[in-house]
């Protein structure tokens, strides 16, 4: 096995899920296929091109399941990624800090980055352990949990004496608790911590925001940690979606940021609805279109929960 970095730009002719599977031509680089196949049970870190203000660079990092040609499309392959190994780094990862890259192969012998050619524009490259790692480290920081916890909490603003305590790179990609305080970061700050459906965005006395990170695919159900599979929500509309009292639709294909909110109207009085969703009943979604909820997440949620709730007598008299 060995790791790899995955060039990915959004909306290219690939067939890309990030979250989910990666496509790839060997007829550009035959040495494509035996490096993912080489791959296969590792994992891969996401690397976006671009320049200024919309380059995401170094971004996500997800394991491959397995590598298959693509039907109907000769020399194109498939790297499937694993269900619920994909995390999105809290803070982006620059290509280079200070002219000296992440990655060797993209440096020339002085060790500043090349400006032309080399590994760089290869989709499909290497990964030595140790730069994989420094990527995680900056990507997903050790202390991310304890960052979080002190964020709103100025009991704990300083504490000299404190060491953090230092997780091992893969035990921080597969514990559950690491990784809901990423996806909640990212879920958060991408609905700039309002309610995706009420529109509010309320605070306690300590600055913390009420709103919370919804699942609309549970990962249970092979759902995943990518924000377009994520929604803010606040707490009560949290516990209304993922029960089935309300779900979203895409009314037209062709139109994916109008999102509509659906009601269970048997389940939830219309006062109440009138009271907690916007009057227009449309999503209020993310300013970066990356960032907005994938409809085949809104269609799995809509037609494996909605409707099927048991409102449990909260809103009866």
């Amino acid at each position: 096995m060995s790791k790899l970095v995955l060039l990915h730009k959004h909306g290219s002719e690939y067939e890309d899920e990030p979250d989910k599977s990666y496509e790839f031509s060997s007829k550009r680089n035959p040495s494509y296929l035996s490096r993912a196949r080489q791959a296969v049970g590792d994992w891969i870190v996401y690397y976006e091109p671009g320049k200024g203000k919309g380059a995401r660079r170094y971004f996500a990092v997800a394991k491959i399941a397995g590598v298959a040609a693509v039907p109907g499309k000769a020399d194109y392959y498939c790297i499937t990624i694993e269900p619920g190994s994909y995390l999105e780094f809290d803070r982006d990862v620059p290509r280079e800090v200070r002219g000296r890259p992440f990655e060797s192969e993209l440096a020339g012998p002085d060790g500043f980055i090349l400006k032309h050619g080399g590994s760089r524009t290869a989709s499909v490259r290497g990964l030595p352990e140790r730069e994989f790692t420094e990527i995680l480290n900056y990507g997903l920081p050790q202390d991310l949990e304890d960052t979080e916890a002190r964020r709103y909490d100025r009991r704990h603003e300083v504490d000299d004496l404190a060491v953090p305590f230092e997780r091992p790179v893969l035990e921080r990609l597969t514990r559950r608790a690491y990784r809901d305080v990423a996806f909640r970061r990212k879920v958060r700050a991408a609905y700039e911590e309002r309610c995706a459906i009420s529109g509010l965005g309320l605070r306690n006395g300590g600055g913390r925001p009420e709103v919370q990170a919804a699942h609309i695919r549970p990962v249970e159900e092979n759902g995943s940690d990518s924000v377009r599979n994520g929604l803010a929500l606040s707490a009560t509309l949290h516990w209304m979606f993922d029960r089935g009292l309300i779900a979203l639709d895409i009314p037209d294909p062709a139109a994916p940021g109008d999102v509509r909110v659906l009601v269970s109207d048997n389940k939830v009085p219309r006062d109440v609805a009138d009271r907690l969703i916007w009057p227009d009943r449309r999503l209020t979604l993310p300013e970066d279109r990356r960032d907005w909820p994938h409809p085949a997440n809104i269609q799995w949620h809509r037609e494996n929960r909605f409707g099927m709730g048991d409102p449990s007598g909260l809103f009866s008299n």
